[in-house]
């Protein structure tokens, strides 16, 4: 889009051609109210509040785009009345209890109220019963609520839950008078505003959802509200602490709401954790699992000579990512002094899948971001359980379907309900696992330039059209031609319309149903008929923005070289931008900083996983360590991007850097190693406190810096190993977590602890004599461990998931490093 110049308020602007005019006025800190509308959503029309002049004629500012040269005044005599008049409908019956509301202090009907200097009420309406509503972790009281729809919203068009929607209200008609007294949007407003409160889209008073509680995070006034948060604080109580969030490789920019514990207890305690939400969406983990802090009352002193004894003696130090990128070097450093081999087996599959993808990208790290996911309109995701994996890259290709118009494709083996739910735009396409490279080779032949892949690789691709077993499945076919027509009807639409929300969640529960495919169908897209590919093709040239999304699943394939080489192929030869997912909270930062070992020596210090010696930030150690919300540093995240994190809570006891410094390198702080991080990796010579960590009225993300995507020497050679068809025979088990859960970091805090077991759909077990519950042995050629049953409605398919959050539970030993494996599953 190019540049345009409008002038607001009698000053010039410039901002893109077709934004709205009120993000336009953000980004310029020109003030327009606004409830109902969210930055990344599609506006709702609800509050109306927006009204502004354009060129003569009224708009609404979240709807309305802007044009070159066009004339906006944000306040007339008209405008004021309509404001005015709003917000006394928004008064209307709302309870006085602003005194002891969770929301009182950064409430925005407030703020408005106080704005638009509304002195007295002139209307009036018979209440109806609006009792309130325990959801599970949210409180929902229809008291307070004032319909601006925002939380369905957000949970639409950015999380893709779409688990709200407006019901009944049950109330009396207004007064036919109002009509024609009261100013016309603000009659209009009100009119829908009495007709409606929020409910569930299931029909039940029992949310079902991924419980990111960004629904709450977005509620204007005190009607949602995070269960555990309820009259815990005042708002003006709570001490904000900007930081980085610990737990997956998202990096999302939080604050941790601190204060005092009890009047007893004067040590700061988090009550709660905060998001910019109009930038950025919080997962349940981020916003609910704060307090896993590793509390000690003082320096253990025999325990931290015992560890620089065990350092002494040691030859390895095994790892987990769940650190700074100042503790990897801190690590690295040690290795380079005392020949320590330093093992971390995710970070490293991750290293060795980005040297392999170097060797024919030319660039030391993949090319995009989940911003450009977010602002694609035609997305691949391959490899990663997205809603588990990283769930901002699962709102990415969500928010790329229902606000750009996009459309995608979803591969993977274990059936997600989640992500066939986000929309007709998506086809779900189920494989074996061990298929991903026919995924890869499937999507260079849709969519490289062929005239720039080898003749070798053209030929191999040309061969799949003469193999006789490959053929189109009808429901493959049918599929597409469903997002062809999606995408007509999208193209096609005109001007943004209002949209009634039971409309828009019938149409998203009416997706169709997953695509399951064999290793010779995978390919099924490949042979179609002529006319079929012509049209795929005519359609998809519409589209101008394209994203692969690569996951975990890739790193530790048994042919990962392959597949990164793939990879590097598509995103050199097509239009696909490609963004990868790191396995864990910082693997990106230590794949960059440590060089890590495939095996252990003899005797092995653990950070934060077993050891013969263990230092643990979890508290189940012989030597206690801070955990990341106690310390400063920075986090590297999926978008390439250094993220400061500040120290929510004290920690008193010994770090990293006090071992390190016994051991004879020496500094005053971890974070005075900040501006050390190599330089020859992307990092730059920045010091900590010098980094920034906000958003920016316009979006723009002022957080740390970007790493620099170092230039490497391009291999000659891209030729690739042809696809061997390879297959896992027999009951299958998937290593991934459920949602809300990343680690035992994760499963430490309060809302979110919770025993682990084998998770299995509600499918997988109808067909089998289990039952939840049920105490299981899973063995596979590598070992076997006894776990409970957990049934999971998250999941479908007849692939069993096994988690690594729960430190009870090792995973590891029933597999050889490939997330999938054959094991068999007996009730014990």
């Amino acid at each position: 889009m190019s540049k345009i110049t409008i002038n607001i308020d009698g000053r010039d602007v410039q901002t893109q051609e077709g934004e709205y005019i009120l993000n336009a006025a953000r980004a310029n800190d020109i003030f327009i109210p606004a409830i109902c509308y969210l930055t990344r959503c599609s506006p709702t029309l609800a509050c109306r509040i927006c009204l502004v002049e354009a060129d003569g004629k009224q708009v609404y500012a979240c709807n309305a785009k802007a044009k070159d040269g066009m004339n906006i005044i944000t306040s007339t005599p008209t405008i004021q009345s309509e404001r005015r008049a709003i917000m006394e409908v928004y008064d209307v019956n709302h309870p006085l209890q602003c005194g002891v509301c969770d929301q009182s202090g950064e409430c925005e009907l407030q703020n408005y109220t106080l704005e638009i200097g509304v002195d007295s009420q002139s209307y009036a309406i018979k209440d109806v019963d609006r009792s309130s509503h325990d959801w599970g972790h949210l409180h929902y009281d229809p008291g307070l609520c004032i319909v601006c729809e925002r939380c369905v919203t957000v949970c639409k068009d950015m999380i893709g839950d779409n688990s709200l929607k407006t019901i009944a209200r049950g109330s009396d008609a207004i007064e036919a008078e109002y009509k024609e007294s009261m100013p016309k949007d603000a009659y209009a407003m009100w009119n829908k505003l009495n007709k409606s409160v929020i409910g569930l889209t299931n029909g039940t008073d029992v949310l079902d959802c991924t419980s990111c509680g960004e629904c709450a995070a977005v509620c204007p006034v005190g009607a949602l509200v995070d269960t555990d948060f309820m009259y815990k604080s005042n708002a003006w109580e709570l001490k904000q602490i900007p930081a980085t969030c610990g737990h997956c490789s998202a990096g999302c920019q939080i604050s941790y709401d601190v204060k005092h514990t009890s009047i007893e207890n004067p040590e700061n305690k988090i009550y709660r954790v905060m998001n910019e939400w109009n930038y950025v969406s919080l997962c349940g983990a981020g916003r609910y699992g704060f307090d896993y802090e590793n509390r000690v009352s003082a320096k253990e002193t025999a325990a931290f000579a015992k560890a620089i004894e065990a350092f002494k003696k040691a030859d390895t130090v095994a790892f987990t990512s769940t650190i700074t990128n100042e503790e990897a070097y801190l690590l690295q450093k040690m290795k380079e002094k005392f020949g320590y081999k330093l093992v971390n087996n995710e970070a490293k599959a991750f290293q060795t899948f980005l040297s392999d993808y170097s060797d024919i990208s030319g660039t030391k790290l993949y090319g995009s971001d989940l911003k450009a996911a977010h602002n694609a309109n035609f997305v691949i995701s391959v490899g990663a359980a997205l809603k588990s994996d990283n769930p901002n890259a699962r709102y990415a290709l969500n928010n790329s379907m229902t606000v750009n118009k996009g459309a995608g494709l979803y591969f993977h083996p274990v059936s997600d309900p989640i992500i066939e739910g986000l929309g007709k735009s998506i086809m779900s396409v189920k494989h074996a696992p061990l298929q991903e490279e026919a995924v890869m080779y499937l999507i260079l032949d849709l969519f490289a330039d062929k005239s720039k892949l080898s003749s070798e690789l053209v030929a191999y691709l040309a061969s799949f059209h003469s193999k006789k077993t490959i053929t189109v499945t009808e429901t493959v076919k049918e599929k597409v031609v469903e997002i062809i027509k999606e995408m007509k009807k999208n193209e096609e639409s005109g001007e943004e319309e209002e949209v009634e929300v039971e409309k828009s969640t019938m149409v998203n529960k009416e997706v169709s149903k997953e695509v399951e495919v064999d290793e010779n169908a995978l390919l099924a897209l490949v042979n179609a008929d002529k006319s079929f590919v012509e049209e795929l093709d005519k359609n998809l040239k519409k589209k101008d923005a394209f994203s692969l999304i690569v996951g975990p699943d890739f790193y530790t394939h048994p042919n990962a070289k392959n597949l990164a080489r793939l990879v590097a192929l598509v995103e050199k030869y097509s239009d696909f931008e490609v963004v990868m997912i790191p396995p864990l909270t910082n693997s990106l930062g230590v794949a960059l900083i440590c060089e890590l070992d495939d095996t252990k020596g003899n005797f092995t210090i653990g950070y934060n996983t077993k050891g013969d010696f263990t230092l643990s930030a979890l508290g189940d150690g012989d030597l206690d360590m801070p955990a990341i919300n106690q310390q400063e540093g920075t986090l590297t995240s999926i978008n390439k991007r250094v993220n400061p994190t500040n120290a929510a809570l004290e920690y008193k006891g010994y770090e990293l850097n006090d071992i390190a410094n016994a051991l004879g390198l020496k500094a005053d702080n971890v974070i005075d190693y900040t501006a050390k991080l190599p330089v020859a990796a992307g990092f730059k010579t920045e010091e900590f406190d010098a980094l920034p960590n906000r958003y920016e009225n316009d979006g723009t993300e002022v957080r740390g810096y970007i790493l620099e995507n170092i230039t490497l020497k391009v291999s000659d050679d891209e030729t690739v190993q042809m696809y061997n068809n390879a297959k896992l025979e027999g009951t299958i088990v998937y290593i991934a977590n459920p949602v809300r859960q990343f680690t035992a970091f994760t499963n430490k805090t309060t809302a979110l602890s919770q025993v682990g077991g084998v998770y299995m759909s509600e499918e997988f077990l109808s067909k089998s004599d289990l039952n939840e519950g049920d105490s299981v042995r899973i063995k596979s050629s590598t070992g076997e461990l006894v776990v409970k049953i957990i049934s999971d409605n998250k999941i479908a398919g007849d692939i069993a998931l096994l988690p690594t959050y729960d430190s009870k539970i090792n995973p590891e030993v029933i597999t050889s490093g490939y997330r999938f494996a054959v094991a068999s599953i007996e009730k014990v």
